[in-house]
């Protein structure tokens, strides 16, 4: 089975890079340490610091792949790309909540960066999903769990 694309903008690049580099430089001997000196104590059989640091190091294993087979398939996505009429990934969207009169902004990303702390919203979200694709002045309907959101979309920048 092919890994699916992971469209990702020059900075969600950078930081998956930088993530994968520390877990393979710092957070690998920082394991491999806790191992060593779990080892010290003896019999393994029953050693809860070994089992323990034998799951971490598992799991920054499987993280790394997981960084890795993302970058592989990593689509970045060109500012220079990026339109100013139509909403898509990379575009930053100003739309103004119709019900409570509210204005957001949004980053629209790609999935492996969304972080809704930064307003930074996947593609392939409810929200991200109604805007792609839309103009400045069209209103979108978009299904939440409470309901129905209508959003007006006032800008679209880089």
């Amino acid at each position: 089975m092919a890994d699916k694309e992971v469209i990702l903008t020059v900075e969600g690049l950078k930081k998956l890079e930088e993530e994968l580099e520390h877990l393979k430089t710092v957070k690998r001997k920082e394991v491999a340490e806790k191992i060593k000196h779990a080892l010290a104590f003896g019999d393994i059989s029953e050693n809860s610091e070994y089992d323990e640091a034998k799951n971490e190091q598992a799991q920054v294993e499987e993280k790394i792949a997981k960084l890795e087979r993302m970058l592989r398939n990593a689509k970045v996505i060109d500012q220079e790309d990026i339109s100013l009429d139509i909403v898509n990934v990379g575009s930053k969207v100003k739309v103004k909540d119709l019900e409570f009169e509210d204005e957001i902004e949004y980053t629209i990303v790609g999935s492996a960066e969304a972080d809704p702390y930064e307003a930074k919203i996947s593609n392939e979200s409810p929200v991200g999903k109604a805007l792609i694709g839309k103009r400045v002045g069209e209103v979108v309907e978009v299904q939440v769990p409470d309901g129905v959101i209508k959003y007006e979309i006032l800008e679209i920048n880089k």
